[in-house]
């Protein structure tokens, strides 16, 4: 009798411990560079781990590769819409203790808010690195500049 409830009780942990969570899935097939509606995913209560676990997270954010029908969506795979794309011509703004440098600039790929992209300076034809600011505007730092 005791190894009976033993083994219930093991059995009553065991699906303690498994208790599931929210998982967001794209309700259907979402193709890259396309903006998350809520209509596109949907939430189910199974536990993935790395998907993300909110529609919150999810709604607003462009996807970065495609997302098919019934799969997990995962924080990877989605960003900030992009507000600059590739060949773009972007300002490029440089600051540094009192320095003020504005110049043109050729976004080398798609970005958005606060991502990194490359930009080739028109004037020199120098590649740099910078941050994208919400206004589209790409902020160069020292390190930028590959020195």
């Amino acid at each position: 009798m005791t190894s009976r409830l033993l083994g219930l009780t093991a059995l009553c942990l065991l699906v303690a411990c498994t208790a599931a969570a929210d998982t967001v899935l794209a309700a259907r097939t979402i193709r890259a560079q396309a903006v998350i509606s809520p209509a596109d995913v949907v939430v189910k209560n199974i536990e993935i781990a790395g998907a993300a676990t909110s529609v919150d997270q999810v709604v607003g954010k462009e996807a970065r590769v495609a997302l098919y029908a019934g799969r997990p969506v995962r924080p990877r795979d989605i960003g900030p819409p992009a507000i600059i794309e590739r060949n773009q011509i972007v300002p490029i703004v440089f600051e540094s203790e009192g320095l003020h440098i504005s110049a043109e600039g050729r976004s080398l790929s798609r970005a958005g808010p606060g991502e990194r992209v490359r930009v080739m300076n028109l004037s020199s034809r120098t590649t740099l690195f910078g941050t994208v600011e919400p206004d589209g505007t790409v902020r160069v730092s020292r390190q930028g500049l590959g020195r």
